[in-house]
């Protein structure tokens, strides 16, 4: 006999799945009346991996799938009315990028204004942080650390919507890692628990359009998808909910650990943070002859064995956790080091990988 919360649960994800399943057809033909289209270009590094042009707003689906989940589950207050204004200005203003490329700054200003109603009007700041028995109270820097912690969040995500059902993925792991800790430390009627559990309902009715092959993307508009986890880790931070902002990071590790690199390479090379480059780390598994599918998989493996750990730290014995994050860490290094995430040289057996792909890829011409 399931529980009420269980029952609670089952029917917060099912009712908002079914309806972000539903909508995303809607929002291809929204998307193609409103030319938000994604055309494969040779520009930038040819940095596309599609062959057709695929219709965005599948981020708006999702935030519309978000309100009607608000509507039958959510309750009204100052923080969530914050939540509801900061979302409504990050999907507007992907919604006039995916229509009209904006420029990196005023995306960035919009982001930044969204984070600001979410600390001074919602109150949601990040007043201490703390790790591996490390506490630091922020003080005065509390507010621009927050700011910097969910523009942060928002532009992890977004870099991280390289390869179909990739970014929806991503955040399922987070919501369902989420849920789960908040379900067994009994938090079922909190602010970030509703979230979370809408979250997921909706993200994987997208993921259902999304996945490989994907017949709908989330545009820019998966600035959304970062934004509320960003707010969904304050939240569960201030409620004790994920005992340390430590946690929600290391759930996200190899999104955050593939973007630190990206603005490093970047940088070293002279080139914009915001530029388009062909060496984040799925690119790195397409280039060893992975499909995109066996890629995409690979990546939810390992997101899935950081979120593991951070139940096992949450829930069950943090000293053991911290030695397998420790490992975890290691062997992504080893991989950073063994591929060109950072830099263009690469090792023999790379090379020779490439020049394999590239050998008969002609013969087939």
């Amino acid at each position: 006999m399931l529980s009420t919360e269980t029952v609670q649960v089952v029917k917060i994800v099912i009712v908002t799945f079914l309806f972000s399943a539903f909508i995303m057809p809607v929002m291809k033909r929204v998307a193609h009346h409103i030319g938000a289209i994604d055309i494969p270009r040779t520009t930038e590094e040819n940095r596309h991996i599609h062959k057709k042009p695929i219709p965005k707003l599948g981020g708006l689906g999702i935030f519309i799938a978000f309100l009607f989940g608000y509507m039958l589950f959510g309750e009204h207050s100052v923080k969530m009315n914050s939540i509801l204004i900061g979302s409504f200005i990050i999907v507007l203003m992907g919604i006039l990028d995916d229509v009209n490329d904006l420029r990196a700054s005023r995306k960035l200003l919009g982001q930044l204004v969204a984070a600001c109603i979410i600390v001074f009007y919602g109150k949601i700041t990040l007043t201490e942080i703390s790790a591996f028995g490390i506490y630091i109270n922020l003080g005065i820097f509390a507010e621009l650390i927050t700011l910097f912690f969910i523009v942060g969040c928002i532009n992890i995500i977004n870099l991280t919507d390289g390869l179909d059902g990739l970014s929806s993925g991503v955040t399922s792991i987070f919501y369902i890692t989420t849920a789960i800790i908040c379900y067994y430390q009994g938090r079922m009627g909190s602010l970030e628990m509703t979230l979370t559990l809408i979250m997921l309902g909706a993200t994987l009715g997208f993921l259902l359009h999304n996945f490989y092959p994907a017949k709908i993307f989330a545009g820019d508009c998966s600035q959304f998808m970062g934004f509320i986890i960003a707010v969904i880790s304050l939240l569960g931070f201030k409620g004790t909910a994920l005992t340390s902002l430590f946690v929600p990071i290391m759930i996200l590790g190899l999104p955050i650990l593939d973007t630190a690199f990206a603005i490093i390479r970047r940088t070293l090379k002279g080139q914009p943070i915001f530029s388009a480059d062909k060496q984040h780390f799925h690119h790195q598994l397409l280039g060893m002859n992975f499909s995109q599918r066996t890629t995409v998989l690979i990546i939810y493996g390992i997101n899935i064995l950081f979120a593991l750990t951070s139940i096992f730290y949450v829930l069950k014995d943090p000293k053991a956790a911290k030695i397998i994050y420790i490992i975890l860490m290691i062997i992504f290094i080893w991989f950073v080091c063994y591929t060109n995430i950072i830099t263009e040289k690469r090792p023999p057996r790379f090379t020779e990988i490439k020049r394999k792909i590239k050998k008969e890829a002609k013969g087939k011409k």
